[in-house]
């Protein structure tokens, strides 16, 4: 009888431990990021002095509710370089954290940025990234670069869905 007993006491003991997880893993809300897209910068817009006048953009991220996020990020900044010729800077980027509420994303990670001016490609820039789709999946997108806040891009081709 107290061996039933003990092993009546460890089954609950490992049900009572797995409890926890399975309620956690019904409570967490994976996101799914989707983005390829393209959008106009406001007059004035500047990265590192090059005029940009929009941006095209692709993403694909999965944000599991718990801050964290996997996926990558690109995009190609539209400008026009000194000798007014086009200045296409790209960006690509492996995606870390996120979050998602309210109909907005936001996700970073690091990155390289490429001026395509010959200059070396800049690597581990921190990016940060966060999108507004509206009801037609177009809307906004928000890039900072390291430090550099760039303004409200306004897409106007392509998608973006947060699911």
């Amino acid at each position: 009888m107290l061996k039933k007993l003990a092993a009546y006491a460890a089954m609950l003991v490992i049900a009572f431990a797995l409890l926890p997880l399975s309620t956690n893993a019904h409570e967490m809300t994976v996101v799914f990021v989707t983005a390829a897209a393209k959008g106009i910068f406001p007059s004035g817009t500047t990265y590192k002095g090059v005029p940009l006048s929009g941006l095209r953009f692709g993403a694909g991220v999965e944000i599991p509710g718990d801050t964290s996020a996997t996926g990558e990020f690109q995009a190609t900044l539209l400008g026009t370089s000194t000798g007014g010729q086009p200045q296409n800077i790209i960006i690509e980027g492996e995606v870390s954290g996120g979050s998602a509420a309210n109909g907005t994303a936001t996700f970073s990670g690091m990155g390289s940025v490429d001026m395509s001016d010959g200059s070396p490609v800049s690597k581990g820039v921190l990016f940060i990234v966060t999108i507004t789709p509206d009801a037609q999946g177009k809307g906004t997108m928000v890039l900072k670069l390291g430090t550099t806040s760039l303004p409200i891009a306004t897409v106007n081709e392509g998608s973006m869905t947060i699911q």
